[in-house]
């Protein structure tokens, strides 16, 4: 939304608007000396962008919104399981050494811990893993619940979540994903994740869109 460029048109139908409106497309057409049916396309566009509202019986009239305000508008209808990942999880009982090579194999930055239920027990991430390769113990043998991250430690979310309030806890926390989980009777159930990457899509999605 952001990326509209408006022609010279649409620019001067927005300064009308704003000086006229509310404004009906039949008056709008008379100051330009063009025909309602040529206009309608340009208060199409106008409208659908945000621009411009209109009423029945009542006409065209100014949005007051800046691009940034539109597309602030249009973050705040974003929700988490529009851009959610597909998560990489592993249980409590494996090992470092096999985290490290899963964490390879799936090319992610972040693993989440299951336990024997399948709920979430823990979070780890490369700077928990390279830690434990950084000092003599034998990988095979550490179990990752030595090293991951426990609850309340964690932070999380969920699907119904504006992305914009977990573009904000990733930030806070200086993470680099979050788990999305559904909350059960017996604990957390890990349903997906969301990555600063994911957040990176939804940014380059909006300012494609025309």
């Amino acid at each position: 939304m952001s990326k509209i460029e408006l022609n010279k048109r649409q620019e001067r139908i927005l300064e009308i608007v704003k000086d006229s409106g509310p404004i009906t497309g039949e008056q709008i057409a008379d100051k330009l000396s063009l025909t309602r049916a040529t206009l309608r396309p340009d208060l199409a566009i106008l409208t659908m962008a945000g621009f411009l509202d209109a009423r029945p019986r009542v006409g065209y009239f100014y949005t007051g919104k800046s691009g940034t305000q539109l597309l602030t508008d249009s973050l705040k209808k974003i929700h988490v399981r529009e851009y959610q990942s597909i998560p990489v999880v592993i249980s409590e009982n494996v090992s470092v050494y096999d985290a490290i090579v899963t964490m390879f194999l799936e090319d992610v930055g972040t693993l989440f811990v299951s336990d024997h239920d399948g709920l979430l027990a823990g979070v780890l991430s490369r700077k928990d893993l390279l830690r434990a390769s950084i000092g003599k113990q034998e990988l095979t043998a550490v179990p990752v619940n030595i090293i991951m991250t426990r609850m309340p430690n964690i932070t999380v979310c969920k699907k119904d979540d504006l992305l914009i309030e977990a573009a904000k806890k990733l930030i806070e926390k200086q993470i680099d994903a979050l788990p999305i989980v559904k909350e059960s009777d017996l604990g957390l159930e890990i349903v997906g994740r969301l990555t600063k990457t994911n957040i990176t899509k939804a940014f380059v999605a909006l300012a494609q869109e025309d």
